[in-house]
């Protein structure tokens, strides 16, 4: 197994320096390198890559002050702890304004090396996570700026093509212009959605996802869903099949706008990757204080290595040749952000050509709590 332990070079012309640092850093499980001098110092620096060095300022040859002005460009984030005699102690700040971390006055203490080492260490941990972050950050600003130019544009060239072929009195068939209109209404349909879920990652960013919670009914709310994908469905060839569809309501304290989206999504990924003569199944049911919403799909499923990713911001599953990649990757992780915010959870299991399954759980509202 590799050695993962951090690596700490002490550079100073005193070998009294470097093996007292040596062995009081060997017992923090350090690995620690050192050096004689500022050149010596500035070759193990680009040949070992530490995450921190020892350096003492006044050294013969390369000083300690050249070894910290070549830093930056060798390791922005290295952790620089200069060491120095007391009638320095002005170098020592002037050091450190030049990118020293911190300074230890000779002679020092083994605690007082363990705390500057590890507070230093620590930074450096904290820089280079929120330099990650920042990478991050950008890597998705800029696939999203990407996404939203060619998503936004490409249903729009589309639209604009069959309108022109309409307007041009080119289409003399009733059927074929019934069919153009039809696929012009379905990629605007397709905008439409993919404008709400940038909406709605704008009120993720500013807290603002779920709304007032009430008293909902899950029944009446599955239902206008249902009611509304029906048509959809029908066009697909697919079947909608709803077990806990009767009884009296079925109540959770809820955003119903929220839920409804979540469900409308759920429900629609389902017919939408569904096959031929497919069945999605939606199963109402009550597990101790939990509401249970269960979608079940005879679609095309997902590969096992895709499921940890799959309520990941503009994460998607590259579902098959016959199906578009159409969609901002948005939908399932503003699904599970509603369902958390409702202090839920959301689950999948999947098996490519068997279907799909997606459980969400929700807190039951109790019988005959206050309505107010």
């Amino acid at each position: 197994m590799a050695n993962t332990a951090p690596v700490i070079l002490v550079i100073d012309d005193e070998e009294a320096i470097r093996d007292s640092c040596t062995q009081i850093l060997l017992k923090q499980n350090y690995r620690v390198e050192t050096a004689e001098d500022g050149s010596a110092g500035l070759r193990k620096i680009k040949d070992l890559k530490p995450e921190a060095v020892i350096i003492d300022l006044k050294m013969p040859g390369t000083s300690g002050f050249e070894v910290l002005e070549s830093l930056p460009r060798l390791d922005p984030h290295l952790i620089a702890i200069v060491i120095t005699g007391y009638a320095t102690v002005d170098s020592a700040v002037e050091a450190m304004k030049k990118g020293a971390y911190d300074f230890l006055p000779k002679p020092f203490t083994p605690e007082d090396l363990r705390v500057i080492l590890a507070r230093g260490l620590e930074r450096r941990r904290l820089v280079l996570e929120a330099e990650a972050l920042r990478q991050e950050k950008k890597a998705l600003e800029d696939s999203f700026i990407t996404m939203v130019s060619h998503q936004l544009r490409s249903p729009l060239v589309a639209v604009q093509q069959y309108f022109s072929v309409i307007l041009a009195g080119i289409v003399g068939d009733p059927g074929r212009l019934q069919d153009m209109i039809r696929k012009a209404s379905q990629r605007l349909e397709g905008l439409l959605r993919l404008i709400e879920d940038w909406l709605n990652l704008a009120r993720i960013d500013q807290g603002r996802l779920v709304g007032n919670m009430m008293p909902v009914d899950l029944r009446k709310v599955l239902g206008r869903v249902i009611e509304t994908l029906g048509p959809s469905a029908r066009e697909s060839s697919v079947s909608l099949e709803w077990e806990g569809a009767a009884g009296s309501a079925f109540e959770v304290l809820a955003d119903e706008e929220g839920l409804e989206q979540v469900f409308m999504n759920l429900l629609h990924n389902a017919v939408k990757y569904n096959r031929p003569q497919g069945r999605v199944r939606l199963e109402l049911r009550e597990e101790k204080d939990t509401a249970v919403i269960e979608v079940q799909d005879t679609g095309i499923g997902i590969a096992q290595e895709h499921l940890p990713f799959i309520f990941d911001q503009f994460f998607r599953v590259s579902r098959s040749a016959d199906k578009a990649r159409q969609g901002s990757g948005l939908g399932l992780s503003i699904v599970k952000k509603i369902i958390e915010a409702h202090q839920g959870r959301v689950e999948v299991q999947s098996e490519p050509g068997v279907g799909t399954s997606f459980i969400v759980r929700l807190p039951k509202r109790p019988i005959g709590e206050d309505r107010g």
